[in-house]
């Protein structure tokens, strides 16, 4: 069944279908009269709702009930990404959002290959935001994380998370195994008292972390983890923090 967002925290009991819902509700996916979808309001509230009139330039819908749902992360995730290579940052935007993260921050690494010209920065932080979107409807997400982007490292603002981690990669080397599981646990304590705690979670490019880097997140007292023995793309490591992160909180 589609899902679809609505900037409104509330909605009557009949609904005219906001344009690009229309468009893409009745022109691409044909839905029709009788048809069924979901609407999430900003409130992250769904309801399920059922079309009662399509003409060529509306379309109507009916609000049938809502629906109980739990399916976000109950940590809030943060991942900040140093920018890498072609495409990279749609693909952890997109496979992030249905993996559960609550916020992209991509940002300029010393070490980063790939720059963003200043003038397109806008344009690419608008394409990003539309990829968690859609990526939110096609995984049933409450919630569509945001995306932003920052000049450097030491330019992201840090107050206000309880855990700061990075993905460093000569932690891997030298065998570093029990970080990650150890600020997991943490978190899991945390949720069993009815509280959602924030994690930062910072990844180099290709190129790897700079020593002033390094230095930095070791004076603003980041847990340094390996993630497992081999060493991964900067695209593939935030998609294995979050798997894991929901393996052990989610499943475990």
């Amino acid at each position: 069944m589609q899902r679809y967002f609505i900037d409104k925290s509330e909605i009557a009991d009949e609904l005219v279908l906001p344009a690009e819902i229309y468009h893409h509700a009745i022109r691409v996916m044909r839905l029709h009269v009788d048809s069924q979808f979901e609407l999430v309001l900003k409130t992250q509230k769904v309801a399920l709702m059922r079309i009662t009139q399509v003409t060529k330039e509306e379309a109507r819908a009916v609000l049938i009930n809502w629906i109980e749902t739990k399916v976000e992360l109950p940590v809030h995730v943060t991942i900040a990404c140093a920018l890498s290579k072609s495409d990279k940052a749609e693909w952890i935007v997109q496979k992030g959002t249905e993996l559960g993260a609550s916020e992209f921050i991509f940002f300029a690494g010393e070490f980063s290959v790939a720059k963003w010209e200043q003038k397109k920065v806008a344009k690419k932080v608008e394409r990003l935001s539309k990829v968690a979107l859609n990526a939110a409807q096609q995984s049933h997400r409450t919630k569509i994380p945001t995306v932003q982007y920052n000049q450097s490292l030491t330019s992201i603002e840090l107050s206000g998370f309880d855990y700061k981690l990075v993905a460093y990669e000569e932690s891997a080397k030298n065998g570093e195994k029990s970080n990650l599981f150890g600020l997991t646990e943490s978190m899991k304590k945390e949720i069993t008292n009815s509280k959602q705690p924030e994690l930062l979670a910072i990844f180099g490019p290709e190129g790897g972390i700079s020593p002033r880097e390094v230095d930095y997140m070791e004076k603003n007292r980041f847990v340094f983890a390996g993630l497992g023995p081999r060493i991964m793309r900067a695209e593939t490591a935030p998609l294995y923090l979050l798997s894991a992160l929901s393996f052990v909180i989610e499943l475990g």
